[in-house]
């Protein structure tokens, strides 16, 4: 049974979190200074309004913290700063830059988190996309997997930082401000908090609704991703078809729906954060006309009065923002979720005590049977046969036959199922070899190579851990392709577009083929990557490759009887079923699919 990595979002946070969660800590600390410092402010004109410019009794000082006492008792006490209010003024100066030094520290510190938080999450999801399944990449659109390494990690790395971090200055901040507010006057700081629990309680009404939303747009946005990544990768074969327009109205048409869902999403929000301010607007002037009565009443006196309207508009931006950040959290749940969909997708793993067996061996399929998960009908029903060490095997099928398949299933990019036979190198299956190890044995050259965007000379030496410059070009040169690259203005520094767009078919196959044997693997595979060179450059090559590839076991995938004629054993495959196997000359003799197919493409030859 599967195990689930990360069964819940808190959990997949925390991971992420590790080496900047000491960071996020701190950033809260000096926030905590900030907010006390900015809650202190209106305490000191409270005391100087009612102590040193009204002349207020010492005992009408009661809301005033013992702290705040003491402090202008050392500059002198009321009497004294009355007459020098200038010295309050500085005192209130100081505090000032105080909390902009503060507040610069928890900005740095906080910059510090996030970025190191970001770089993490980055890091561990191309790691595990790295390490995940070739069938997994199969059944997810690239441009969705981008689009979730990006937008959501920053939607993620934006709540943690700003929003989450802005929820505990927000708890502190109304802590500090209450309890300052209660020892000013009990009802009006009732009166003030009752609006909380109501902005609490109607975020969480629009919560579903702001998320199903936010779910929907970041769905709509990975698939428009993906349009648009598969027509800038795939823009030859547009614009060689002539289909800009059906392309263009295919993404106005994407484009349209995830516009609508913004626009939907944006109304909901409009509303959520209208309603937000009309309630925090109500309740600042709700506060203001309550206070003047209770201190023309004599209930709070004129400086108590101020610092109570001090505290309560310093209330309504945290209070406001509180609901916002719910809302927030509903877009950041959604993101987290999709990223722990890539996390918790299951990583290609060696058995235990997985061997690193010589791979000059001779190789054997077993009674091997093989269906996709897509699909109904075997691709490959009980197929066995041998290929000797050091020798040239050919594999020719019609499309679908299974001839691909197969060696996807030697280099284990599909794993077989436990009744599906068994593949064999030596006398190892290889379900016991070290992936590592088994994929760095078996060069693999595919009909449709890819290029990275790099020069000709980085592409071919790609798998050397130093450059070899001479290795590169002996390559380049078995390959056939080593005149071609000497054509070029700028040779083996010659720059390849994405894909290798700048290169012709045949070209990127060789440069495929050059690239492959700069590794010199024991096991050869070419998975029909000489159809796109003409009759001439194939043979060149396979003179080439005859005479160079050493021990080495090459196995040959083609449509062209000429490419397979040398092969020491040819194996035909039917429907996924072996039909013939043999040599050239022996094939010819049975008459069967193998004599056929000669026949065919030996007309007019």
């Amino acid at each position: 049974m599967k195990k689930t990595r990360f069964k819940n979002k808190s959990s997949i946070v925390l991971y992420f979190l590790k080496g900047s969660a000491i960071f996020f800590v701190l950033a809260i600390l000096v926030s905590f200074c900030v907010t006390f410092l900015e809650l202190i402010g209106p305490k000191i004109v409270q005391y100087t309004i009612d102590n040193c410019i009204s002349g207020a009794a010492a005992e009408d000082s009661g809301s005033v913290p013992d702290y705040i006492l003491f402090l202008m008792d050392r500059l002198g006490g009321k009497e004294y700063l009355g007459a020098h209010l200038y010295l309050v003024a500085e005192l209130v100066a100081v505090i000032a830059v105080l909390t902009a030094l503060f507040r610069y520290l928890f900005r740095v510190i906080n910059s510090i988190a996030a970025e190191k938080l970001i770089k993490r999450m980055r890091d561990k999801l191309f790691e595990h996309i790295m390490h995940l399944p070739f069938s997994w990449h199969g059944e997810n659109h690239t441009g969705d997997i981008i689009q979730r390494c990006t937008s959501d990690v920053d939607t993620i790395k934006m709540f943690i930082s700003e929003q989450l971090l802005s929820l505990f200055r927000i708890m502190i901040r109304i802590a500090v401000a209450m309890h300052f507010m209660i020892r000013i006057n009990g009802e009006l700081t009732i009166a003030s908090a009752v609006f909380i629990p109501i902005i609490v309680l109607y975020s969480c009404f629009f919560h579903n609704r702001i998320s199903t939303g936010f779910e929907k747009a970041d769905n709509e946005e990975g698939r428009l991703s993906a349009t648009a990544q598969e027509n800038l990768t795939g823009v030859r074969v547009v614009r060689a078809f002539g289909r800009e327009a059906y392309e263009r109205e295919k993404f106005e048409k994407q484009n349209y729906e995830y516009t609508n869902l913004w626009i939907s999403l944006m109304k909901t929000l409009a509303a959520f954060w209208a309603s937000n301010d009309f309630i925090s607007g109500f309740q600042v002037m709700l506060i203001t006309v309550l206070g003047a009565v209770y201190c023309v009443n004599g209930s709070i006196t004129v400086g108590e009065y101020v610092a109570f309207v001090f505290y309560n508009s310093m209330l309504t931006w945290p209070v406001r923002a509180l609901g916002r950040i719910i809302s927030e959290m509903s877009k950041a749940g959604v993101s987290i979720d999709r990223l722990r969909y890539i996390m918790n997708s299951e990583e290609e793993k060696d058995v235990e005590n997985a061997k690193k067996p010589p791979m000059d061996q001779d190789i054997t399929f077993e009674n091997v049977s093989f269906v996709y998960d897509n699909g109904s009908e075997d691709v490959l029903d009980n197929v066995s046969f041998k290929i000797k060490a050091g020798t040239t095997f050919g594999i020719l099928g019609g499309t679908g036959s299974g001839k691909s398949t197969l060696m996807y299933l030697m280099d284990r990019l599909y794993d077989l199922p436990k009744d599906g036979g068994r593949i064999l190198i030596g006398d190892t299956d290889i379900i016991d070899i070290k992936r590592s190890h088994l994929r760095e044995n078996i060069g693999f050259v595919l009909q449709e190579p890819f290029l990275f965007s790099r020069t000709l000379s980085e592409n071919i030496g790609i798998t050397q851990k130093e450059k070899n410059e001479k290795e590169i070009r002996e390559a380049a040169k078995i390959a056939a392709l080593d005149e071609t690259i000497e054509s070029f203005g700028q040779g083996y520094e010659t720059y390849v577009g994405e894909r290798g767009v700048t290169l012709s078919g045949g070209q990127k196959q060789r440069t495929a083929i050059a690239q492959m044997l700069v590794s010199d693997p024991p096991i050869m595979v070419f998975d029909d990557s000489l159809s796109a060179v003409d009759t001439q450059t194939d043979a060149r090559i396979r003179k080439a490759l005859s005479e160079n590839k050493g021990t080495s076991t090459v196995i040959l995938i083609s449509h062209r009887i000429t490419t397979l004629m040398q092969a020491d054993n040819i194996l035909v495959l039917d429907h996924g079923k072996v039909s013939e196997v043999g040599s050239h000359e022996e094939l010819l003799n049975n008459n069967g699919i193998y004599k056929r197919i000669f026949d065919i493409q030996m007309q007019g030859t």
